[in-house]
This record gives C-alpha cells, structure tokens and sequence, in this order.
C-alpha cells in the first residue's frame, strides 16, 4: 500500500476562506481550535454546542472542521462519530460522548494526529489570510 494524499492543506484552505467569507473575527478560533485538540475529541467536539447559542458563526466553523475531520478520517478507513446535535439537546449530547468515549485508542490516537495536522494547516492559512489590522 502506498501513500494516500487526503488533502489536509486544501481541506483547512477552505474552511479558512468560509470562515472569513462569513465572519473575519471567526479566524482567531484556528488556534483555540489549535489549543483544544489535546483535551481530546469529546472535548473538541462539544465547542461547537458551547458556542452556538452566542457566537454561531464561530460555533459553524468549529462544526465544520468537525465534519471535515469526520470525513477525513472516513477516507481512511476510520469511523468517527458525527450526529445531529443541539446544544439544548442533552440525551443526545450525552450519547454523542459516549459514542466518541467507545472509539478505539488506536483509531483515537489516529483520529487526534489528523485532528492536529488539520488545525496546524488551519492555523498556517489564517496567518496568511488575515489583513493587517487582524493580526
């Protein structure tokens, strides 16, 4: 089996441009995002369900890096779970953490390398994204 480009870079280069399309100050959340991968993938997750009641354009760029992470990782033969969820919704947030709680170590440890790869491409293309006076 060779090597497998799963597009990482291109995937972040566009969750970028969305996010500054929809709302520049969205930016800024690649390097919490950045920041928030080694709390672990339950944890990475649930910021979108924190955000979405006071800032949803920021709540949709970490879902949407969510889902592009979901199929990524989909591509590689590794299934993440991803429902439907509210934040309002607890019986389904808390079995959408027991669903990610009962992913493998191996495929978690898998899933968080990704997950750390994606955020690093996302935090290198909003440097360059970003005008001066964001900086």
């Amino acid at each position: 089996m060779g090597w497998t480009y799963y597009g990482l870079d291109r995937s972040a280069q566009k969750l970028v441009l969305d996010a500054k399309e929809r709302d520049r100050q969205s930016l800024n959340q690649a390097f919490k995002m950045r920041e928030a991968v080694v709390y672990g993938l339950e944890r990475f997750w649930g910021e979108h369900l924190r955000l979405q009641a006071k800032e949803a354009d920021k709540s949709e760029y970490w879902k949407e890096t969510w889902d592009v992470l979901v199929q990524l990782m989909k591509d590689a033969g590794v299934t993440i779970p991803n429902d439907p969820v509210r934040a309002n919704e607890t019986d389904k947030v808390k079995r959408m953490a027991e669903k990610l709680w009962q992913v493998s170590l191996e495929d978690q440890r898998v899933a968080m390398a990704v997950l750390t790869q994606l955020c690093d491409c996302l935090v290198w293309w909003t440097q360059r994204y970003k005008g001066e006076r964001e900086a």
